[in-house]
Formats: structure tokens, sequence, C-alpha cells
């Protein structure tokens, strides 16, 4: 299956240099020069992700809404080309996930779309839905009543089913299926995210867990007849650290709202802890959120980051993987991390991530030898 892009672009000298770098990567690409043609393709096709050079803000914004308001292109990654007047600032509030400034060079353009690329093939496989047909047991919330009813597909993120009888009025219930093939039962909370004709109802995972995710992916991956290779892990080298995050130095940065994974080797053990993309400067760098909701997060980012002081004045390197885009809106920065303001650095990813890359880079330096002259 290849990967596709959408390109919205009237200027032939970016058009060329673009559509070398996709073919390079692999990624095909849908050419249209006008905003009005690329709303009414985003209502027909699937899109990886959408790449928009409007003349106008309003018309890259028109697009981008078009996409997230199309069933189909609602997790297409938005990248924004922007003149440098604008800036990161105005690409994100359009509502792109990327921003990257004109004019484009390619191996500038390939930099940045080489990260884009695994993320786009992480959220096609996320999204890839596998017709089964399993019986299903549902549990409200707070009382005993039972409902009964069938898969029709799943996916990572949730699974459409069949009710025999009435949809129960509960939106969030605990389901129970044995996947074929799998040794034990998969259990996992869930809503209602819609419902269809003849009882039919869409389900949407709600907290679950890593060992449940590993274990749907697991299946879901054994269907694909022939799966598809994840990219290589992006290296990175940290260059600043603190409870609830960290800086990564990197040429090859993923779109602000990616959930990453990111991983290192020590001596005795390999390492993992998984963190949200707060801050994306195109070619140079990004800020990484810890996830720390769960005691098990947690455990996992403490260990990563008494590992990282560990190397003294070192600039130790980390791979970094995607795990998939945030459901919130590009530019809103939710968290679900317990580390509070007093955080310097994520004060910074939070409340700064769009002002220029110049001025950022610098409020980081004077923050870091703040904290070296304690």
């Amino acid at each position: 299956m290849n990967l596709k892009s959408l390109l919205v672009c009237s200027d032939e000298k970016t058009v060329r240099i673009l559509r070398r770098v996709l073919s390079d990567l692999e990624i095909a690409v849908e050419h249209c020069d006008a905003a009005d043609t690329a709303i009414r393709k985003l209502t027909r096709q699937r899109f990886e992700s959408i790449i928009v050079d409007c003349s106008t803000p309003e018309e890259t914004s028109s697009v981008l809404r078009a996409a997230r308001a199309a069933p189909a292109n609602n997790r297409a990654i938005g990248i924004v080309l922007v003149d440098p007047s604008l800036g990161l600032r105005g690409g994100f509030e359009i509502g792109a996930h990327f921003v990257l400034h004109k004019p484009l060079s390619g191996e500038r353009a390939k930099a940045s779309f080489r990260a884009v690329r695994a993320l786009m093939k992480r959220e096609r496989r996320r999204q890839l839905r596998v017709a089964v047909q399993v019986s299903v047991e549902c549990r409200a919330f707070g009382s005993g009543v039972l409902f009964k009813a069938k898969t029709i597909d799943l996916c990572e993120g949730g699974m459409a089913i069949q009710f025999p009888g009435p949809i129960p009025k509960e939106s969030s219930l605990r389901f129970s299926l044995e996947l074929p093939g799998m040794d034990r039962r998969f259990d996992v909370e869930g809503e209602l995210a819609w419902e269809g004709h003849h009882a039919q109802a869409g389900v949407r995972f709600k907290s679950i867990s890593e060992d449940q995710l590993q274990t749907l992916r697991q299946w879901l991956n054994g269907q694909l007849p022939e799966p598809e290779q994840d990219d290589p892990p992006v290296s990175c080298v940290l260059t600043d650290l603190s409870l609830g995050g960290c800086y990564l130095k990197t040429v090859s940065p993923f779109p602000q709202g990616t959930r990453i994974i990111l991983s290192m080797k020590s001596a005795a053990l390999a390492l993992r802890a998984g963190g949200v993309v707060r801050v994306a400067h195109p070619e140079f760098g990004m800020g990484v959120e810890f996830l720390q909701a769960t005691s098990r997060q947690h455990d996992k980012v403490h260990q990563l980051i008494e590992t990282l002081r560990d190397n003294g004045e070192k600039s130790p390197e980390l791979l970094v993987e995607p795990d998939g885009l945030e459901a919130s809106s590009p530019g809103e920065n939710s968290t679900d991390s317990t580390i509070g303001p007093e955080d310097s650095l994520l004060d910074l990813f939070r409340h700064k991530s769009q002002i220029p890359v110049d001025a950022f880079l610098k409020q980081m330096r004077e923050q870091r030898h703040s904290l070296e002259s304690r």
C-alpha cells in the first residue's frame, strides 16, 4: 500500500521540489493548484498527509478544516508551507501539525519528510481495520447489566460492533472478547463513538494499557499478508532535560502532537519511555513532554532520567520512533503529565512553542545556564 499526499500549491518550482523529494521517499503525490479543487478531492479520496501552500491563510485554513471534517482524512498530517514573515505561530494557528518555511530546498525538505513519512506509516497502521466476527460481552459501569454483541471489524483505536437488539444507553462500557489465535481474553474500557443503522455502533477504546495495546498490535499485524515495515528510529542528541521533558537535537523532528517512544541502551539494560512532541523546529530539533499518567509510565521516565543524568557531561544519543498523533487538535498543548508549572523547561514547551526558533533556543539556553549556576 503506497503512502499518498495531497499537495495544494500553485508555485511550479515548489511543486517540482516536493514531487522529487516525495518520490524519493516513495510517497505518491496528488497535486492540485487551488483550494476548492483540493476540498473536493478530500471528500472522495484518502490521504496520509495534506501539504498546503496557498496564497492566503484563509484558503490554507479552509483546506485543513475540510480534511478534519472528512472521515477518511481527519487523521491526515497537515503540513503548511509559509513565508518567513508568517512564522511558526501563523502556521500552527492555521491548524498545521508541521510548518516549513519557504523557499524550500530539496535536502531541507527531505530531512523534514523522513520523520513525517514514519508518522504517516504509523497513523495508517493505527487506522487499518481488520474484518473479524467474534463474540463481545459489554458491561455497564456501576451495574451488573450485560450486553452481547459481535465485532464487525477491529483496529488499534476501536472497533465496529453489531448488537442483536437495542444499543445500550450507557456510553462508557467494559468490553471483553477473545481474539482468534490468542490464549487470553482481551478486556478493555471503551465508549460508544457513533450509532449506525440496524443496531450497529462504533467503539473508541479509552484507558488502554501498554500491555493491552501491544497484545492488540501483535494480533492485528498477524492478520496482514505482508506487514509494512516501520522506518528506522530517528537519531537524536539530548541537549536539555527536566523531570517533565527534554529537548532533542535532530534534523528530522516529528510534527507537533506526535506521540513518540524514546529509547536508549545502557550497559545493563535497554530503556524505553513515552512522550509527546510539544515543540517542532524543522531541521533543528524538538521538545518532548514525558508521558507520566500511570505509575508504570512514571517509573519508566524516572529510570530514563536517572540513566541520562548519570552520563554527566556527555550528550547521549537517543532513538525516537513515532507512536501516532494525539487526539487533540494541532497546537493544543493538552497533557496527561503530573509535572507542575514549576518545571521551567516544560513551561517553555507549553507556552513558547510558537515563538521564532532563535528566540526559543535563546530562552532555553538561558534556563540551562541559570540551572547550571545554582
